[in-house]
């Protein structure tokens, strides 16, 4: 019969190698660590969570601010009585409800009236229940501002104004001619005025604006993209697509079908115009002027177009090629 034996260690083999082991460990911690008396200092649990959050990128700003021109649409409010308003913006809503879908918008208060009161939070809610977002006020009365910023709305300074110069003629009123011997008097009490003529030099300074430079894409413009053409005219030798978006200072030009939005004039051009090619827009605007796809003149849908401002009313008229 053949047998098979297993050597287990005993126990106090067993506590002997382990101090063994321990007194090893003691030794090259020591050495490694004369100065701490032969302790080693573990970084603690605060320590380690601030090593671990600390970024490559330490020490650099992880935001700036800069300036920047948005299209915003401003929602002009002469009165507010809630069941009006909520039927007026309901109907606006229903004839785009893409294009209405979560936008911000200004609230215009220079046409508001005067001592007025504004229950913002119900105007809120009722632009919320639209799916449009009030993001900010402008003009309006220091009251009506201190409610808007209360109700956690942002201000933005009113709109110039814009000026108009007239130029009147005061008529002078019809004196009665003087007699022979008030002239004579008038004549004796003049005193003599001895003029002296001075040349002075007039040097005229010419400023030179800086050259607009127009902005060409040579790419149709997808669904979702934004072009922007600042200071200047846009050329798109393409098409815009639905759901795109495009914006000039100056005019637009679509050398292609126009399925987007238009928006020439941003800072304010009245003079600006639109044209394209085949005019199918979401929606178009002026200066600030805009009509969406349902309110555009279905006599140009199709055909080439041009869009020009006229006393605040955007219009519509076909391109002969």
């Amino acid at each position: 019969m053949s047998s098979s034996l297993t050597a287990e260690p005993s126990a106090e083999h067993e506590q002997t190698n382990t101090d063994t082991m321990q007194d090893s460990f003691d030794f090259e911690r020591n050495e490694q660590h004369p100065e701490n008396g032969g302790q080693m200092n573990e970084p603690s649990q605060e320590q380690e969570q601030v090593n671990m959050s600390v970024a490559p990128h330490s020490g650099r700003p992880c935001m700036q601010l800069k300036g920047a021109l948005v299209p915003m649409t401003v929602l002009e409010l002469n009165y507010f009585e809630l069941e009006q308003f909520t039927r007026d913006i309901k109907a606006k809503t229903s004839q785009a409800p893409d294009f209405f879908d979560n936008l911000p918008i200004v609230i215009g208060l220079e046409k508001f009236e005067e001592n007025g009161s504004l229950p913002f939070k119900q105007l809120i809610e009722a632009c919320q229940e639209q799916s449009i977002r009030v993001v900010a006020v402008r003009g309006g009365s220091e009251l009506l501002q201190s409610a808007a910023k209360q109700a956690g709305l942002g201000l933005l300074p009113k709109q110039k104004e814009r000026q108009t110069v007239e130029t009147a003629e005061t008529a002078s009123p019809e004196l009665p001619e003087p007699s022979e011997n008030t002239q004579a008097a008038q004549q004796q009490e003049t005193p003599t005025v001895q003029t002296q003529v001075e040349t002075v030099e007039i040097i005229k300074k010419v400023i030179q604006k800086e050259k607009q430079i127009s902005k060409v894409v040579h790419q149709p413009v997808r669904s979702g993209q934004q072009v922007y053409a600042p200071d200047g005219d846009l050329i798109v030798l393409a098409s815009v697509s639905a759901g795109a978006e495009i914006l000039a200072d100056g005019n637009i030009h679509v050398y292609g079908s126009l399925r987007g939005r238009a928006l020439a004039g941003v800072k304010g051009d009245t003079q600006a115009r639109i044209f394209c090619h085949s005019m199918a827009a979401e929606l178009v605007s002026i200066a600030g002027q805009y009509k969406i796809s349902e309110d555009i003149d279905r006599s140009v849908l199709g055909k080439p177009t041009q869009v020009y401002l006229d006393k605040d009313a955007l219009r519509f008229k076909e391109i002969d090629l």
